[in-house]
């Protein structure tokens, strides 16, 4: 009898287990059949990062939020994704978006790095076969609070994390400090523990803001803690429906906020790169360019691959 009981409860579980995937698969495919479905593409511009020079500031869009930057000769990059597709793999399925844009550079080509930052564990931040194959003796990680188990197993020389109004000083002169965003930082639903951050770069008197992702916030007191911001990276995509407004800013509200930072040059990320929202995929950047008006010049990139110094 008692056997009998623990053979139908197994069922029962089992059972249940197949109406969430089901539940949860059907929402998938219903959000995905919502979204555009704009042909791949290819870049027009390649970035060659053998060739920067280490007495100044140069930077790369790779694509989504994933930049490469030569800070002074301390080489940095941010939340690393260059797999052709996100997600995760289920029964030989892999479930998740795939790019309509390919990353301006390999992970060949980027080479080895002194340091990674990764703002939060979503997963077209935190791309684990990505970090597998950048993962070297010689790069340090910061990553935000209760995330650093992610990585822990892949062989990074050291890692850290750090929570928002913390810093934190590299080998070689980097101060990174965290700062708090509008978002959230769960990799799945039961990822409760996990942090998320923005991050402010400093080396040789040059000030960074890299805020990862954020919902609107009024940025005005960057100014006051750290002074002048050289150049502001912001995310302008993955804004409708509108309840995504709660994690994502829209094209309009990354520009009142870079003006709120004080910063000298914006470059916009985070979009035209993989499908995530709703919105047309070149609207954000049309929507950024109307929002700056004849202050799009502060614009100082607006494609995959595009390469820019600061200037002495």
């Amino acid at each position: 009898m008692l056997i009998t009981i623990i053979t139908w409860i197994g069922i029962l579980i089992v059972l249940l287990v197949l109406l969430l995937f089901g539940y949860f698969a059907f929402r998938y495919w219903q959000h995905m059949g919502n979204l555009p479905k704009p042909p791949y593409r290819q870049l027009e511009h390649k970035p060659t990062p053998a060739n920067w020079a280490d007495h100044e500031v140069t930077f790369t869009w790779i694509g989504h939020s994933t930049l490469l930057l030569n800070v002074f000769g301390t080489k940095i990059i941010t939340d690393p994704v260059l797999g052709e597709k996100l997600g995760i793999r289920i029964a030989g399925m892999h479930i998740g978006p795939s790019r309509f844009t390919p990353p301006a550079l390999s992970c060949e080509e980027v080479g080895e790095v002194d340091l990674i930052l990764l703002s939060h564990a979503h997963m077209d931040h935190v791309d684990l076969p990505t970090l597998r194959k950048l993962a070297k003796r010689s790069t340090h990680v910061i990553t935000a609070q209760g995330t650093s188990r992610l990585i822990r197993h892949l062989p990074f020389g050291s890692y850290e994390e750090i929570q928002p109004h913390q810093q934190t000083m590299t080998a070689d002169g980097v101060k990174i400090t965290a700062i708090p965003v509008r978002h959230w930082g769960n990799r799945f639903p039961w990822n409760r523990d996990y942090g998320y951050n923005g991050y402010v770069i400093e080396k040789n008197g040059v000030c960074i803001l890299y805020p990862g992702d954020t919902a609107y916030m009024s940025m005005e007191n960057l100014k006051e803690e750290f002074g002048q911001i050289d150049l502001v990276f912001m995310p302008i995509g993955a804004y409708k429906p509108d309840s995504y407004q709660g994690a994502h800013c829209t094209p309009e509200q990354a520009w009142q906020m870079f003006k709120q930072t004080g910063g000298k040059w914006l470059v916009p990320i985070h979009w035209d790169t993989f499908v995530l929202s709703q919105e047309p995929v070149e609207e954000p950047m049309e929507r950024l360019l109307a929002a700056a008006g004849v202050e799009r010049d502060r614009i100082v990139m607006e494609k995959q691959g595009e390469t820019y110094s600061l200037p002495q």
